[in-house]
């Protein structure tokens, strides 16, 4: 899987889990904090990432990623 086809599928877990973001249009630099992502999101994004690429990642791996290019960055690095 490519890092392009990562972002995409981080992109529709988000707006699986946040739906009002249906329609905004999601870039690598945004947070998912700020894109009003609570702590519950954000675990239940990644956890469906994780689930989606079929491996599992400490938690802590996720520690310092300030951005959707760096959780790509990770699962990438991980696939």
């Amino acid at each position: 899987m490519t890092k392009e086809e990562i972002f995409k599928q981080i992109i529709n877990h988000i707006k699986e889990v946040v739906p009002e973001l249906e329609n905004y249009n999601i870039q690598q630099t945004d947070s998912l904090k700020d894109l009003g992502a609570n702590s519950v999101d954000r675990a239940e994004i990644i956890t469906l990432m994780m689930e989606s690429l079929h491996i599992n990642i400490p938690r802590i791996d996720f520690f310092g990623a300030k951005n959707i290019k760096d959780l790509v960055e990770i699962f990438y690095a991980k696939k």
